[in-house]
């Protein structure tokens, strides 16, 4: 089990970086651009070059079925999945088979609105409760996983 950390935008890197020390599960951030990660035997960050869907496509190339995902991006959270990986926001949300269909269906529909000129709502804010939620359900996924591989 590794965890995937599509990494640019990510607000819980340094929560990850504390719960994947604490089980010894290696990390892998991978960015479009050069940023902080601390130097760890089990930490790896991959800049990768520029362009659309770079970063995307790494991660979706290298997510197993024993992976944990973690990125905001529907589209990759959708790819990961199809390869059997647990993918999560960075708010919490786990996506799943079950509800990934919705979620790009009201990706699609948010975008054709803003593109018709409508003014959509942004996301919420990311406060503390967002951070719980997240800590929470990483948690709890890394357990689901650690068990249905005898771990």
């Amino acid at each position: 089990m590794q965890i995937l950390i599509d990494a640019d935008a990510c607000p819980v890197k340094d929560e990850v970086y504390k719960v994947a020390k604490r089980y010894g599960i290696p990390v892998t951030l991978v960015a479009n651009a050069g940023m902080y990660a601390p130097k760890a035997s089990w930490l790896e960050l991959i800049i990768v070059k520029q362009g659309a869907n770079v970063a995307d496509d790494l991660i979706a190339e290298k997510a197993t079925a024993k992976d944990i995902v973690i990125t905001a991006d529907i589209p990759l959270a959708s790819r990961c999945l199809e390869k059997g990986a647990a993918v999560l926001d960075h708010r919490g949300g786990e996506f799943t088979r079950e509800n990934i269909g919705s979620i790009l269906a009201g990706r699609e529909v948010g975008e054709h609105l803003r593109a018709a000129g409508v003014e959509t709502k942004g996301p919420r804010p990311f406060d503390k409760q967002a951070r719980s939620n997240f800590l929470q359900t990483f948690d709890q996924v890394i357990q689901k996983r650690r068990r249905s591989s005898g771990r």
